[in-house]
């Protein structure tokens, strides 16, 4: 008996293109816009966002201590968009309830609040030291 070979799978061998990657670029926008207008926590993450960017300008907060911040912005703001993404891809796969499709968009959800809280304590650990009266 013959071995069976797979099918081979062609690569998508497509030259570089600066058009193509500038329309990436809109691709992310539009990713982001949608995040915004859709996603009532992102709101939250935006107020808190330029709330702990002026606070820090306003406290002069070195330079290593803005990279502990932009840091846990950055995970915050990466995880409400992975969040938003998997609640739509489960809306458009599953539109019924369904208790699997629950648990995944929880478990995204905890997701969030894990990075959140994260932030939170990085951001009060951070900004102690400049808020702390000798």
């Amino acid at each position: 008996m013959k071995p069976i070979n797979p099918p081979t799978v062609q690569a998508n061998k497509q030259s570089f293109s600066y058009k193509d990657r500038l329309y990436s670029f809109r691709y992310a926008y539009r990713g982001i816009s949608f995040m915004l207008r859709t996603q009532h926590n992102a709101w939250i993450h935006l107020v808190l966002t330029i709330t702990v960017c002026l606070s820090g300008w306003w406290l002069e907060v070195s330079a290593t201590d803005w990279r502990w911040l932009i840091i846990a912005i950055v995970a915050v703001w990466a995880a409400e968009a992975i969040n938003t993404a998997i609640e739509n891809l489960c809306d458009v796969v599953s539109p019924k309830f369904h208790p699997g499709v629950a648990k995944a968009k929880d478990v995204a959800a905890g997701a969030v609040l894990i990075c959140a809280i994260g932030a939170a304590i990085i951001g009060l650990l951070t900004f102690w030291s400049y808020l702390r009266i000798s």
